[in-house]
Parts: structure tokens; sequence; C-alpha cells
């Protein structure tokens, strides 16, 4: 004859923990329970040769950042393959990577995700294609932590400046010069001595992080900073 009431508060009790845990989610839309939700919200927003950057925490990564006065280090294209989402990046060596471990390989899992204002015109399936087959060439070469402007290593922000340009027809930015960037402070200069000695190429070209993120080309997609 008790089973009747236990049966009672037993369901009583799921009813008030499924309210409480609805408000909660509504009330906190960050807290565990509904951060995966969120994140995979997030992604619904990328498309195919979204540009994504992130803050790395290596010393060379510290020193671009200082050199180039801002908080990106690195970046690559996201693009769209057999329905997941990959990085195209040139690390060590040059490679897809999933996006999800890409995310996580940056500081804070922080990163922001641009976009070409006219995407929808421009990057057509047929532009997109381009894009993809003129990145093989790339895939699998060394990473240049020299940041000379040549196809036989290759750097970041390099890497997705050449794809867009020599793929799709599109500037993103106006490349500088290595010797525009910030070489004063200690840190920089403790790298650059690493690597050059003291025959520091300042005429090189080059194109740092920042200058895709500032480009005037592209809008905000996600920023997750």
């Amino acid at each position: 004859m008790k089973r009747p009431k236990y049966l009672f508060l037993i369901i009583t009790f799921l009813l008030s923990f499924g309210c409480a845990l609805f408000v909660t989610m509504k009330v906190f839309p960050n807290n565990p329970f509904s951060g995966k939700k969120i994140e995979n919200v997030a992604f619904e927003k990328i498309q195919d040769g979204d540009i994504i950057f992130q803050t790395s925490q290596s010393p060379q990564c510290e020193a671009v950042r200082i050199a180039t006065n801002s908080k990106f280090s690195h970046c690559g294209i996201i693009y769209k393959m057999n329905g997941d989402l990959f990085v195209f990046e040139a690390v060590q060596p040059v490679k897809l990577t999933r996006l999800e471990d890409w995310i996580q390989h940056g500081k804070d899992n922080k990163y922001l995700v641009k976009r070409l204002k006219n995407a929808t015109e421009v990057l057509t399936p047929v532009s997109l294609q381009k894009m993809k087959d003129y990145s093989q060439q790339f895939n699998g070469k060394e990473y240049d932590a020299y940041f000379e402007w040549t196809d036989t290593r290759i750097y970041c922000s390099e890497l997705v400046w050449k794809i867009y340009k020599n793929a799709a027809g599109i500037e993103l930015s106006k490349l500088k010069q290595l010797k525009d960037f910030n070489l004063t402070d200690e840190r920089v200069q403790k790298i650059v001595k690493e690597r050059y000695g003291n025959e520091i190429p300042l005429d090189e070209k080059v194109v740092a992080p920042v200058d895709l993120a500032n480009s005037n080309l592209l809008k905000t997609v996600i920023d997750t900073y």
C-alpha cells in the first residue's frame, strides 16, 4: 500500500530536478550542461574558406605577438571536408588538423573566425575547390622558421595569404618587410639572433597573422576572446 506514495515522491523529485535544470540552462548558458551545445552552435556559423586565428604559447609565438603588437600568433584556413571541419595550417609539417583539436592548441582555447565580406559572391564551389587543389602542393612541407618568402618552406600567415592570392585572386593585405615590425624588444631580439645571427634580412617580404586579421576585406564571424 505504500508503493504509490513512494512512486509519487520519486515522480515529484524528477519533475522538480528537470525544471531546475531547465532554469539553470536558461539563466546560466555557459554552465557545463550547455557548453557542448553552445560549441556546436558556434561551429554551425563556420563556412568553407573561413580564416581562423589564435594565440599560441611557444617562445617564438610570443616573439611574433610582441613584434607585431598583436595577440594573434597563428592562423589557418578552415576547410569543410566530408562533413567535418579542418584547419589547414603551417606547423611542422603543414597539415590538416581537426577544428576541435586546433582550438585546444591555443591559449585558453580562444579563437577568432573571419570571413570575406563578399564570400557569398566570391567563394563559389569552384573557387573553393581551386583553393583546396592549390593547397595540396604545400601539404607536408616544412614549417618556415626563417619567414622567407619562398614556397620551399612556409609559415602560417604566408600559407593563408598565398592560397587566397594565387588560387582565388584575392590579396587579403599588403605585404610588409621584416624591418616594419618591432624588433627592439629583448625577447624578439633573442629569437632573431637565434634565427639569423648578425645577418638579419630586414627587407624580406612578410605577412603576419594580425595583418590578415585586420584586413578590411574580412568580417568577424566568431570571437571568443
